[in-house]
């Protein structure tokens, strides 16, 4: 009698992208010398990284350029910068 084999496909795991390795094109979020998410454009990038810091204002966050390997330190806005 022959017996029947079942045959699970598994699906491929998710790539882990790594924290420490800097992304090759784009934008991204560095979160105390972390990269965390990638954006397309500066504009998308900044705007995330901003409102991260808003809610959490004790994070090192930049905004990371891989085409001109660059960082920019985002800043909480003061005050007088929100009103003026």
């Amino acid at each position: 009698m022959n017996k029947t084999t079942l045959h699970v496909e598994r699906p491929e795991p998710p790539q882990v992208r790594r924290g420490d390795l800097a992304p090759t094109n784009g934008y991204a979020i560095v979160v105390d010398g972390r990269f965390k998410t990638e954006f397309v454009d500066e504009g998308a990038a900044t705007k995330a990284a901003a409102e991260l810091l808003a809610k959490y204002p004790m994070l090192n966050i930049e905004v990371y350029n891989a085409a001109s390997k660059s960082r920019t330190l985002v800043r909480i806005a003061t005050s007088a910068s929100q009103h003026a």
